[in-house]
């Protein structure tokens, strides 16, 4: 392939399969030419290092065109985590989601097909990778017994106190692949589930295989309107990034979080509606929690401000996100469109599975927003251990 740019000639040989697609991507997106895709790629590469060689000497800062990085994507769900990382920088190498249904949205959103069960896939058969994304499932497990079993001369560690639970498989899959950094996110109660032994072992388990971990409860209301908690948690390699890679959390956006009715359709269907039997039930399970003195019973929103958390069970009567629709008429559910504005999802995004499952998608997934402000901040530190290793080369050992 040979370039002109300004009467000067460079003759490129072999350009990788990579470097194709990603040219491919950006004649379609940008209406380019191959030569000036190019072009475009090598200049962002200059600007690139440019910017991570001023940051070496002035902290960090994320640069004008984010820093490239491959990622895969483990309890995918539909692809909420992806689509952030994606708009970070990221480009996704592989998937994984065993339900049915949300592989069937996935397809449609992605073009791909996750792999199933986690359980099933040899880690071997991972490609590699410079960030482990996941949104990983809780489940049950305890510390208990470690310093017994080591007076016993019994194995101890991440494999035999997360045996059997799925982040054991999560935690194998980093051991084997070791890549240099893993993102993963849960509900809010993780770091106080079975009295915090859960975190527990989870945070001892990756530092045991040799990560700097850390943790925030992050609102996603001050980028969708709703009350939105989830535990972000961002590990770096040691051996890679060292012992104190300057990574932060992001900070709320500065522009003002959306409202509740900006995301409202303005002829919802009526379907949605609820019935004067189901209305009347709420109420009168609302009024008899109430005089026992807790605080179940049905949420209606405050259109001028934010919701409650969309549940994956919303699909079951829509009690904790109730549209109210004035004096005469019942309120309503959120439709699943709306579902997925409330959430941060793009129209352009078609549903394609059943309103019951939307909901449920929809309920479960990763705010994609919060996942991209996450994702900027890792890029920072990519862009850091380019600056501070000197030699371009984005993390030492990765393999494209």
């Amino acid at each position: 392939m040979t370039i002109k740019r300004k009467k000067q000639e460079l003759l490129i040989r072999r350009v990788p399969k990579t470097v194709h697609r990603r040219m491919d991507r950006e004649r379609k997106d940008r209406l380019m030419s191959k030569q000036e895709s190019l072009v475009s790629i090598l200049e962002e590469a200059s600007r690139t290092q440019q910017q991570a060689t001023r940051a070496d000497r002035c902290s960090y800062a994320l640069p004008v065109h984010p820093a490239p990085f491959t990622f895969i994507d483990l309890f995918a769900g539909i692809g909420g985590f992806r689509i952030g990382l994606e708009r970070a920088g990221g480009r996704c190498l592989f998937s994984s989601e065993w339900d049915a249904h949300a592989q069937k949205t996935y397809k449609a959103w992605f073009g791909e097909v996750p792999e199933g069960d986690i359980r099933k896939i040899n880690p071997k058969d991972i490609p590699d990778h410079y960030v482990l994304a996941a949104g990983f499932p809780c489940q049950p497990f305890s510390i208990a017994g470690v310093s017994k079993k080591k007076s016993l001369g019994r194995a101890h560690g991440f494999k035999d106190q997360a045996q059997g639970t799925l982040f054991f498989h999560l935690a194998t899959i980093a051991e084997v692949k070791r890549p240099p950094i893993i993102a993963l996110e849960n509900v809010k109660n993780l770091v106080s589930h079975d009295r915090g032994r859960t975190w527990q072992v989870i945070k001892s388990t990756l530092e045991e295989i040799g990560y700097v971990v850390f943790h925030k409860i992050i609102d996603a209301a001050a980028w969708v309107p709703q009350h939105r908690e989830r535990i972000f948690i961002v590990c770096f390699d040691r051996r890679v990034f060292g012992d104190s890679p300057p990574f932060s959390f992001p900070s709320q956006p500065e522009a003002a979080p959306p409202r509740l009715e900006d995301i409202l359709e303005r002829k919802p269907d009526p379907k949605y509606t609820l019935s004067d039997h189901l209305w009347k039930y709420l109420q009168e399970y609302a009024r008899i929690h109430r005089e026992k003195g807790n605080g179940f019973g049905y949420g209606l929103a405050d259109i001028k401000g934010i919701s409650r958390t969309l549940s994956a069970r919303y699909y079951k009567d829509g009690s904790e996100i109730l549209i109210p629709q004035g004096i005469s008429k019942n309120p309503r559910r959120l439709s699943p469109r709306e579902a997925a504005r409330l959430m941060g999802f793009d129209d352009s995004l078609s549903i394609v599975v059943s309103d019951t499952q939307a909901y449920r998608q929809f309920g479960n997934a990763l705010i994609p927003a919060v996942a991209e402000a996450v994702g900027r901040e890792i890029v920072k530190v990519i862009c850091w251990q380019v600056a501070r290793r000197g030699s371009g080369c984005l993390i030492k050992g990765i393999r494209e």
